[in-house]
């Protein structure tokens, strides 16, 4: 006689742990735009040294913590078997936090966030129902609309939608274009490697080579008198935290997130950055958070919870 037991060992909801693993990725962003905002105004750190430092402080606690779980020998086995893939996947992270930053200065943080954010899902969604021959359902154009709708309240009445004083509107919404088809690529690239990789040996690949893209301006901040590092010790502890939980961690969650999520569900949770940067903001920065920024977390949380995978019937054992 057959009884309506589940099949031990098997979990109901696999990609639940992905996405979850997706969206803290996420908020560990959203901190970043504030930490990044602190050093600028505390110690005169421009946005891509910061970025740099961030990228080159991963790069190495992920060296250092592939050594010391004995994990070494994955990170050679990850450049061996797949180093273009995880070359290029560093590559594009770092091209696409340097685009981003750079329509930021020229078009204003409201509109570069929401053309490069906003724009991923819909190309990654796009793109892997091009390549299955399908066509989204319902509950996917549902769950895209909702998330865009939520960004653009939170982007544009957060305190964040002002446009960039003298900037360059055209260039860059360009460049914010570029940025937003570079982040979906990467993203969905790095669906693909993160089935054939183990995750901290593709974040270490990755983001050393992503450090080495972006060391260049490094250089470019002493060669113009910005200043390259801060003085003060607690400043020196929040570039840390940069480097080790919105990029080392981050990015660790985001891959291993992957492996069970797909490229297009993954940035669409990874819109709760926004969402973090704007609560994070109005708590330790005294920026306001109007109603239309509390709809539109509302949401964004609700689109999240939409990409969550449909109960699968109990297997008869």
């Amino acid at each position: 006689m057959m009884s309506s037991t589940l099949r031990p060992g098997r979990s109901r909801h696999p990609g639940r742990l992905g996405l979850l693993q997706v969206a803290l990725a996420g908020v560990l962003w959203g901190t970043a735009g504030v930490a990044v905002t602190v050093l600028h105004e505390r110690d005169g750190i421009g946005a891509m040294t910061a970025s740099a430092w961030r990228m080159a402080i991963a790069a190495v606690a992920l060296v250092v913590f592939a050594a010391l779980s004995g994990r070494l020998g994955a990170v050679a086995e990850t450049m061996r078997t797949h180093p273009g893939l995880a070359i290029l996947v560093g590559c594009g992270t770092g091209v696409y936090q340097g685009l981003y930053f750079v329509s930021v200065l020229m078009v204003g943080v409201g509109v570069a966030t929401v053309v490069s954010l906003g724009l991923a899902p819909i190309l990654a969604s796009a793109w892997e129902h091009a390549r299955a021959r399908t066509t989204p359902s319902p509950r996917e154009v549902a769950v895209v609309a909702a998330a865009l709708t939520g960004l653009v309240l939170i982007t544009a009445t957060a305190g964040e939608g002002t446009p960039a004083p003298g900037g360059q509107p055209a260039l860059g919404l360009v460049l914010a274009l570029v940025a937003g088809a570079t982040y979906a690529a990467t993203t969905v690239l790095g669906h693909t490697v993160a089935q054939r990789a183990e995750p901290v040996a593709l974040t270490t690949c990755a983001t050393t080579a992503g450090a080495v893209l972006l060391l260049p301006f490094l250089g470019l901040a002493a060669a113009t008198a910005e200043p390259v590092l801060p003085s003060s010790p607690g400043s020196l502890l929040l570039l840390a935290y940069l480097g080790v939980a919105t990029m080392a961690l981050s990015y660790g969650l985001l891959y291993a997130g992957l492996r069970t999520t797909s490229g297009s569900a993954a940035t669409v949770a990874t819109l709760l950055e926004p969402l973090a940067a704007a609560v994070l903001a109005a708590l330790l920065l005294a920026e306001r958070l109007p109603w239309p920024s509390l709809v539109g977390g509302g949401l964004i949380l609700a689109a999240v919870l939409g990409l969550q995978p449909k109960p699968e019937p109990p297997t008869l054992a």
